[in-house]
């Protein structure tokens, strides 16, 4: 009797971890399955803030940018970009400037947004007063994203992070 006993609390207590097992998988899931679509919502309405999380500059080590505020806007019309730069400048007027960073306000000249089957792409080229950038950003299916930049007179530089909704814009 009591090796019956015994048997039926081990199948009970199985089973109620195989159900416990079951639905943290189907929450993984159905996460995965909102995030998927807020992704698509952000990448279909052309609106969206890139958060950069890291930055790799050209032969160097991966630098942490979790504790800064370090992002691109990108709209229909405008990108706006706040992002630091590390790395080589090529020329006397980029090492001059005061802010030393990849930041602008402008319209793209060329500006492209292309969905595949594993990710999302958007190429933009944008001229500012002092830098012409190339720019490539590739959105995961969950809203992982790289970026990586290229210019004229710097360095070129990824950068990674992800996409979120625009909250409010600056000024």
């Amino acid at each position: 009797m009591l090796v019956f006993f015994m048997g039926f609390i081990a199948a009970n207590t199985y089973s109620q971890e195989k159900s416990n097992r079951e639905l943290k998988k189907e929450l993984k899931e159905k996460q995965k399955l909102e995030a998927q679509k807020i992704t698509l919502d952000l990448f279909d309405s052309k609106s969206f803030v890139f958060k950069a999380t890291s930055a790799l500059p050209t032969g160097t080590r991966l630098i942490d940018l979790n504790s800064s505020n370090y992002e691109v806007i990108f709209l229909p019309e405008i990108i706006e970009s706040h992002l630091p730069f590390f790395g080589r400048a090529y020329s006397t007027a980029t090492v001059m400037r005061n802010d030393g960073g990849i930041n602008f306000k402008e319209k793209p000249e060329k500006y492209t947004f292309e969905k595949t089957n594993k990710n999302f792409q958007i190429k933009a080229n944008v001229k500012d007063k002092n830098d012409y950038y190339n720019m490539y950003l590739t959105i995961g299916l969950e809203g992982n994203a790289s970026l990586n930049i290229s210019s004229n007179n710097r360095g070129s530089i990824s950068y990674n992070g992800k996409i979120e909704a625009v909250k409010e814009l600056k000024k």
